[in-house]
């Protein structure tokens, strides 16, 4: 029974399918089905190598002891110092590499570059067949925003948008590699094989190799980022000019119920003198021309009101203008101290609330009303600075201001005193 158990979780294994090149660039096994377990016997791997490498979509660059796993897009590559694993149409691009003016590169970095130059050979085709379309369809709206040509775009919205996620894990995967030094050393599997063994931070070759790729997917990662950045663009300026549009139509719709409410109010007059009531005005030779002058004009003046309301309802201001509660003189003297600028929220609006208050006249013994007093109390402020009149201002308290023999004071008997500083100050 239990040997019928293991043959039957046995014949239940996953296999994989691959083809295995050798050094030369000859095809050694071509479409061959391994079980996992095969695999991590044949190439001295772990389970979970094959795991990051079988069952996951996003890319991997994993550097093992004796291997180097890659998961990028289309291809599911295992190299080793000798032979390549789990490779599709890449044995053309191995033999070209395989030749004396190369350089001399070991077959895993020839081997990683065919990689690489078909993974970046595949995003930039993928790239020209999203981008041509947007293009097209972005230009198209300028001049015309048809309801056909959005739903494209939102379709062509949604590729770019998976694209560049794509590009950018390519590049991320990319780039964490070459942050790890000691990976970079170990992806020297030639001379690991021959028990040579390089420092860690010596990795020049597979550095170079590995930044231009980088590089070539950061560009297209930035590319497919300006596109998605040019869509959001057109769809907000869309929305606004669909928006603006929606509100000419409201506008336009108020305007017509106010002149149909205009007409409405003069035709209640005719109303009126069409019952069958005796009211001898229809005996006279002014009425019906009174009468249809009364109406018409009672008309326009109900047109005229409704319109006037429309028109303060349709302006709109970004910021108010906190200023327009104080008097010309206080906003003169504030707008030139530059006092006001630098006043928080809360004492501006102490300012609103104390100049609104009815000034008081002169006092007979010294101060010039409530403006004089504030004057001379803020000017008093260490070198008259504009620093130095907010923050005297913000010190003032709430309850209100009085002036006397004793010059600026607050209502509930606060006194000047001397501060350590030498400068007096409001304090209870």
């Amino acid at each position: 029974m239990l040997r019928r158990t293991l043959s039957a979780k046995a014949a239940l294994e996953p296999r994989l399918r691959c083809t295995e090149v050798d050094e030369n660039g000859e095809t050694t096994i071509t479409d061959g089905e391994f079980k996992k377990t095969e695999l991590i016997a044949k190439y001295g791997l772990l389970p979970r190598d094959l795991r990051k490498i079988d069952s996951s979509n996003l890319p991997h660059i994993l550097i093992r002891p004796s291997a180097i796993l890659l998961n990028l897009l289309h291809l599911k590559v295992l190299i080793k110092h000798d032979r390549s694993a789990f490779l599709y149409d890449l044995q053309a691009k191995l033999r070209q590499k395989n030749t004396p003016g190369v350089g001399g590169l070991p077959y895993e970095f020839r081997a990683l570059e065919a990689v690489l130059t078909s993974v970046t050979s595949e995003l930039e085709a993928d790239f020209e067949a999203v981008r041509d379309p947007v293009i097209r369809v972005l230009s198209e709206l300028e001049d015309d925003i048809d309801r056909q040509k959005l739903r494209i775009l939102l379709i062509l919205s949604k590729r770019v948008s998976t694209f560049e996620q794509k590009a950018k894990l390519v590049r991320d995967a990319i780039d964490e590699l070459l942050e790890a030094d000691d990976d970079l050393a170990d992806m020297y599997l030639t001379e690991k094989a021959s028990d040579l063994y390089r420092g860690v931070e010596d990795h020049t070759e597979v550095e170079i190799l590995l930044e231009s790729y980088h590089k070539i997917c950061d560009e297209i990662a930035q590319e497919a980022s300006n596109l998605v950045s040019s869509i959001r663009n057109t769809e907000e300026i869309i929305r606004a000019i669909l928006d603006a549009n929606r509100n000419s139509l409201m506008l336009l719709e108020l305007k017509f119920s106010i002149g149909t409410l205009g007409l409405a109010m003069g035709t209640f007059l005719a109303g009126l003198y069409g019952m069958n009531l005796e009211n001898f005005i229809e005996e006279t030779n002014w009425g019906f021309g009174g009468v249809t002058a009364t109406s018409t004009f009672f008309s326009l003046v109900v047109c005229w009101y409704g319109l006037v309301k429309l028109r303060k309802v349709q302006r709109i201001k970004m910021l108010g203008d906190e200023r327009a509660t104080l008097p010309r003189s206080h906003q003169h003297w504030l707008s030139q101290s530059g006092t006001d600028s630098m006043l928080d929220p809360r004492s501006r609006e102490r300012m609103r609330r104390m100049a609104t208050q009815k000034q008081q006249p002169p006092s007979p013994r010294g101060g010039g009303g409530f403006g004089e007093a504030a004057r001379r109390y803020l000017d008093s402020a260490p070198g008259k600075s504009d620093a130095g009149r907010a923050k005297r201002w913000q010190e003032l308290p709430e309850e209100g201001l009085t002036t006397g023999r004793r010059g600026f004071q607050p209502s509930t008997q606060v006194y000047l005193r001397q501060s350590s500083s030498g400068h007096s100050r409001p304090d209870a």
